[in-house]
């Protein structure tokens, strides 16, 4: 099956096994695991529990989003804006730069058509109907962050793409050439020919695999985009770790920081960061504007689909973290944060029709599991 993906071989292979991160057979989390992140004695979900959820997994109907095709039209008046599409998949423009990460335009995040978490909510737009990139960032080869049908139609263009160590064999198999494929251990650094844009990848504590015997055989990062004017983290995947100050050090300060918040649960809390976490790695970062991603997409975990922003509302109010929560599709400006954040999802509790609402875009595509 090729959304499975394949394994590395020859001198890619050899480039893993000299990773840091590397422990005989796999790559593996090198920094402390925090006390306390996973309950040893929470259960852990079953494959039921993903193929049946209940009616509070996912919002009643479609959720508020707007077309970005004429904002983007226009140049961002501070250098830096994003777009956040869904789930983890965000355009960043940053000086003139247009990079675009983990995107997923499938339907499912499974290997297969027909069973795995469904996308429940549209995409704002079509993956035809996108602007030109300039760079394509995967932070790890789950499959809610590397999806086969989309990487199938990226492959027809000329966009790089930068990933972790182990990960271009996945892209390379499905159609990617070699010479656009840019793999990163742990401090790492890529620049943009000609573009003022480094792109650097930096610790996460997570895992991989898209099969359970390929558990851990590619690298998974966190990635750092620095022009002259700003910089941006974003988190892949990844629990609560002390590794945040060491990238705030030496790859800060950080102008926007977009965290993951939601597939969290108690049984996988180091592996993901779930709203408290995620405002202590915020102010770990630097208490940059922070833009919550990996929600409003798809149930990857048991708790109701609106508990992530929910959650993170009543928290920020107790805390320094400046919010930048956009409606899917509407691109905005970290320097123009408003200060207050419109709980505008809630529109998803309501059973009723929109009056003459139609939602953006279609979910499209194919593939994926809760492997993430």
């Amino acid at each position: 099956m090729k959304s499975l993906g394949s394994r590395a071989q020859s001198a890619r292979l050899e480039r893993m096994k000299a990773s840091s991160q590397w422990a005989g057979e796999s790559f593996r989390n090198v920094h402390p695991i925090l006390p306390g992140l996973r309950d040893p004695n929470a259960r852990m979900p079953t494959v039921r529990d993903f193929l049946f959820p209940d009616d509070r997994r996912t919002p009643a109907r479609p959720l508020p989003s707007v077309s970005p095709l004429e904002a983007w039209r226009r140049k961002p008046a501070s250098g830096l804006r994003i777009t956040w599409l869904g789930h983890s998949t965000v355009l960043i423009e940053i000086d003139g730069v247009r990079v675009l990460t983990d995107p997923v335009w499938g339907a499912r995040a499974s290997p297969f058509g027909l069973i795995g978490p469904k996308r429940f909510q549209p995409i704002p737009i079509d993956l035809g109907a996108m602007p030109s990139l300039d760079l394509v960032i995967i932070s790890h080869d789950h499959y809610d962050h590397l999806d086969y049908p989309t990487i199938r139609a990226l492959a027809k263009s000329d966009v790089p793409f930068v990933t972790s160590l182990g990960v271009g064999a996945h892209l390379e198999a499905w159609g990617v050439r070699p010479q656009r494929i840019t793999e990163l251990d742990w401090w790492e650094s890529h620049e943009l020919c000609n573009a003022g844009v480094r792109v650097t990848a930096a610790p996460s504590q997570h895992f991989s695999g898209r099969t359970l015997k390929t558990r851990n055989a590619t690298l998974w990062s966190s990635f750092v985009l620095r022009s002259e004017r700003h910089g941006v983290f974003f988190s892949g995947d990844t629990g609560l770790t002390t590794e945040y100050e060491s990238i705030r050090t030496r790859l800060g300060p950080f102008e926007l920081v977009m965290l993951e918040m939601g597939g969290w649960d108690r049984a996988w809390g180091d592996m993901h960061l779930g709203l408290d976490n995620a405002l202590q790695a915020a102010a770990l970062l630097g208490d940059g504007v922070f833009l919550p991603v990996h929600w409003g997409t798809f149930s990857l975990a048991l708790h109701a689909w609106d508990q992530p922003p929910e959650r993170l509302l009543e928290l920020s109010s107790k805390s320094r973290a400046r919010l930048l929560m956009p409606r899917l599709g509407e691109p905005a400006e970290p320097a123009h944060t408003p200060d207050r954040v419109e709980p505008w999802w809630r529109i998803g509790t309501v059973r009723q029709p929109l009056d003459g609402a139609t939602p953006h875009g279609s979910p499209t595509g194919t593939i994926h599991w809760p492997l993430d």
